[in-house]
């Protein structure tokens, strides 16, 4: 097997991995705001979000393993420099959260309303990182496939999930009147 190949599976099993972590956190954070008076929202859609993250994962591997997809230095140190930004834009968001950050709908805006770090610009940063990490964590190697086919299966998972979160959100006053007049994902567009 190939060295880049190799390198590029260990990269796959380190964001596993590191997903497992946030989960970790974010049942942690689950039960620290529940506990001050917070309510898990019932979202039937997070199931395919931690499945697309997985097939996104998995099919990466599949693809460039047994399609044998070639690594192309130019398009893997981009899209490197992109799947690290975004991560550098998700751990700000979770770092800026704090025991707020969770990996699923909470009702906790009466715990207070965030609006420091990157929220001081979008509503949902972690959204637009999350998008571009799994768009480009696949092109590090090629494996076109399963980034473009994961890019349309998450715009519809975020469509779902970004309903059921900006309901619960946009229901607060506090929320509405410091975030409503903010972009959903990038300043300046959207």
């Amino acid at each position: 097997m190939d060295l880049s190949v190799i390198a590029f599976l260990a990269l796959l099993l380190a964001v596993a991995l590191l997903r497992l972590v946030e989960l970790h956190i974010s049942r942690r954070h689950q039960r620290e705001m529940v506990a001050r008076g917070a309510a898990k929202v019932d979202e039937p859609q997070f199931r395919w979000m931690v499945l697309l993250h997985t097939a996104v994962l998995a099919g990466a591997a599949f693809e460039v393993v047994f399609l044998r997809r070639p690594f192309i230095p130019q398009l893997a140190a981009a899209m490197f420099a992109v799947f690290l930004a975004a991560n550098a834009v998700r751990w700000w968001v979770i770092r800026t959260l704090g025991e707020h950050w969770n990996v699923q709908v909470m009702d906790s805006t009466r715990l207070g309303v965030v609006t420091s770090g990157p929220f001081r610009y979008v509503r949902h940063p972690n959204y637009a990182a999350v998008f571009a990490e799994m768009l480009a964590l696949p092109l590090i190697h090629t494996a076109w496939i399963t980034a473009v086919a994961g890019a349309i299966v998450h715009m519809g998972v975020l469509a779902q999930r970004l309903s059921t979160e900006e309901r619960v959100l946009l229901a607060n006053p506090d929320y509405r009147a410091a975030m409503m007049g903010k972009p959903r994902f990038l300043p300046g567009l959207f």
